[in-house]
């Protein structure tokens, strides 16, 4: 009986471990990813309310170098998680989130100041009922992610070539797929993150978790800004 009240007692301490563990870890994926919103939402309404810099940016060529820098990155970033430590990796998301308000610039140029505000807000509301539910759903979504990822294959490929052909009943229509796919990828990344680091946390490898969390931070980053700016499209006011 000792020994199986001491048996209970162990994996009762380690569940606590790990539990307390996991909170630690969403508290970082959360933290990093508010900083790095923080960051793009400064860099933008710098560039963005300075008329100069807006034109210096946003015409000719020199307007798809800044608006396609956040995806190479994003996929430079998916291709050296490996080979850089986790400090490196935080850093590089910061330079990222950076890069990401410099191609966001624009909106403050097309849209209303209290637009903007307002979109955000209901986007934040948005975003965290959305994740809150992925986080304690017992349903398993991840059979959502090919579906989802898929989707946004398709939006990248329909927002390019609407850059050319400038239909807004096109922009209308990828609007509305993307807060869908991104509502959904909300969810889905916040439950993925959880039961990574579930799968994980026995290894007690913290440079691996810490880089996780970074990830973890981007994904959310990403579900975040891109539901914003499709939200931005339906509810935003323009000059």
């Amino acid at each position: 009986m000792a020994e199986y009240n001491t048996i209970n007692t162990g994996a009762g301490t380690r569940a606590a471990e790990i539990d307390a563990g996991l909170k630690a870890h969403m508290n970082k994926v959360y933290g990093t990813m508010s900083v790095g919103l923080l960051l793009t939402a400064l860099v933008s309404w710098a560039v963005g309310t300075n008329e100069a810099l807006l034109q210096t940016l946003f015409t000719g060529y020199v307007r798809y170098i800044v608006m396609f820098l956040p995806l190479i990155m994003v996929f430079a970033f998916g291709a050296m998680i490996n080979r850089i430590s986790a400090a490196g990796a935080q850093l590089f998301f910061y330079v990222f989130a950076a890069a990401m308000g410099l191609s966001m610039a624009w909106i403050f140029a097309v849209f209303t100041g209290y637009s903007i505000t307002q979109t955000f807000l209901v986007t934040s509301a948005s975003f965290a009922g959305l994740s809150l539910w992925g986080y304690t759903t017992k349903k398993d979504i991840s059979g959502w992610g090919s579906f989802l990822i898929m989707g946004v294959i398709g939006l990248i490929i329909a927002s390019v070539v609407n850059i050319f052909l400038g239909s807004g009943v096109v922009q209308l229509a990828i609007s509305a797929l993307g807060v869908l796919i991104f509502a959904g990828l909300t969810a889905y990344d916040t439950q993925k993150i959880k039961n990574t680091y579930l799968e994980h946390a026995h290894h007690g490898d913290s440079e691996w978790l810490a880089k996780s969390a970074i990830m973890g931070a981007l994904n959310l980053y990403l579900d975040f800004v891109n539901l914003f700016m499709f939200l931005l499209q339906f509810m935003g006011s323009r000059e």
